[in-house]
């Protein structure tokens, strides 16, 4: 009968999994077969242990692996998530549409961006008569925003392009337009245009003006110049005579 009853509590042992000890389980066990499941699991038991201490061994690895498998578990479903929040979220790279847009740098700099339609762009540099494309900058009068088609120039770029930067002259006027254009044999035409935009006027100083009048300038002040650190010309002289090494004596 013993024989029989080491037999079951051996199988037992066999296929009980780790992650469902728990207390009541392990009370059930014998100081024997408490020590038996500790060394088929990895733990050192040193010989006379109390069984309340094996038990509790036995316990606390059971709750850190299950801790752990549930850690991998949340890790695995946040990468899945995350996985899909990317897939969900990536912008495409074209949206079958022609237009043009412009973000505008400083004062001489705008980062202008396009799209040519796909369909309309095969037929146009599948045509004979194909020559390329251009960006056309139109400026316009500030009161009527009406173009100054004599003072407008293009500038070329690949058919491969969708985006560059643009130099805008450095004269009063200030509103201008963007034109997208394909250019045949004999003409160009215009795919898409952008809205009118301003650019912020540059920094001049009139002849009765002084240096702080830069200081009063909205553009200026937006962009913290009242908050730098300015070294007076009397100091950076001053610095500069003591920082200046000794002039060795003239001999005779």
């Amino acid at each position: 009968m013993k024989t029989s009853k080491k037999l079951s509590a051996a199988k037992i042992l066999q296929v009980q999994p780790l992650a469902e000890l728990n207390l009541a389980y392990l009370e059930s066990l014998s100081t024997g077969e408490l020590t038996e499941l500790a060394a088929k699991n990895g733990l050192d038991i040193p010989p006379g242990l109390e069984r309340a201490f094996i038990i509790e061994e036995l316990f606390y690895l059971n709750k850190d692996i299950d801790d752990t498998e549930r850690e991998t578990e949340e890790a695995d479903l946040h990468d899945s998530h995350h996985h899909e929040f990317k897939e969900f979220m990536t912008l495409p790279l074209q949206y079958h549409v022609s237009f043009i847009d412009v973000l505008i740098r400083d004062p001489l700099w705008a980062f202008v961006f396009w799209e040519i339609k796909a369909s309309d762009r095969n037929i146009y540099e599948n045509a004979a008569d194909f020559k390329g494309y251009c960006l056309r900058v139109i400026p316009l009068k500030e009161d009527s925003l009406q173009p100054d088609e004599a003072a407008s120039f293009m500038v070329t770029v690949d058919s491969g392009d969708t985006a560059r930067y643009l130099g805008f002259p450095p004269e009063d006027g200030r509103c201008f337009k963007v034109e997208l254009c394909m250019l045949n044999r004999e003409d160009r035409a215009a795919l898409a245009e952008s809205r009118p935009f301003r650019l912020p006027r540059l920094i001049k100083l009139k002849p009765d003006e002084d240096i702080q009048a830069v200081y009063r300038n909205p553009l200026a002040q937006l962009s913290g110049v009242d908050r730098f650190s300015l070294v007076h010309s009397e100091d950076r002289l001053l610095r500069s005579r003591d920082s200046a090494p000794p002039v060795p004596a003239s001999k005779g």
